[in-house]
């Protein structure tokens, strides 16, 4: 792995853990729990939320060790695995491995959350009348265009041989 992957990993994820990291301060700092700022009628608001749970609240209910166990051990493994994939196809695959890097900063930051406040901010309210979708951040956004890119490889065959 050459000098220029890694500086690209470190730009790329650097930018997604920076830009999500300021943005759930400013939300803590400004806004009050559940507190909404409307900025597109029927359609986006600004709410500050915790989510202790995973996409989509997933084990939200669950207690807090189970909810550790999963999370911080879990999102772990899946971020080294992310890291290892990214050091095979960096040199060969520019659009793979930034869509990597995007996945990696992202859950990067939503574990910083986890081991900071037990929890993850999330503050991007999407919906179209009562129907919402659910609260996410910066780095849920990453993460999802991230796999988008890894999705895309994976139809149309653009895939490294491992």
């Amino acid at each position: 792995m050459g000098k220029k992957e890694c500086r690209r990993l470190i730009l790329v994820s650097g930018i997604v853990v920076l830009m999500d990291q300021i943005t759930k301060k400013l939300i803590m700092a400004r806004l009050g729990l559940y507190e909404t700022i409307q900025v597109i009628d029927n359609f986006f608001n600004i709410t500050h939320v915790l989510n202790p749970g995973g996409a989509f609240g997933l084990f939200a209910t669950q207690s807090q060790l189970v909810r550790n166990l999963v999370f911080l051990v879990l999102s772990s493994g899946v971020a080294l695995f992310i890291l290892w994939f990214y050091f095979r196809v960096a040199r060969t695959h520019l659009w793979l491995s930034l869509g990597l890097a995007l996945i990696f900063g992202g859950a990067a930051g939503n574990l910083i959350d986890r081991f900071r406040y037990g929890h993850v901010v999330d503050f991007l309210d999407v919906y179209v009348g009562t129907a919402h979708w659910p609260a996410f951040n910066v780095a849920d956004s990453a993460i999802s265009i991230g796999m988008g890119v890894l999705i895309y490889h994976v139809i149309f065959k653009k895939m490294p041989e491992m």
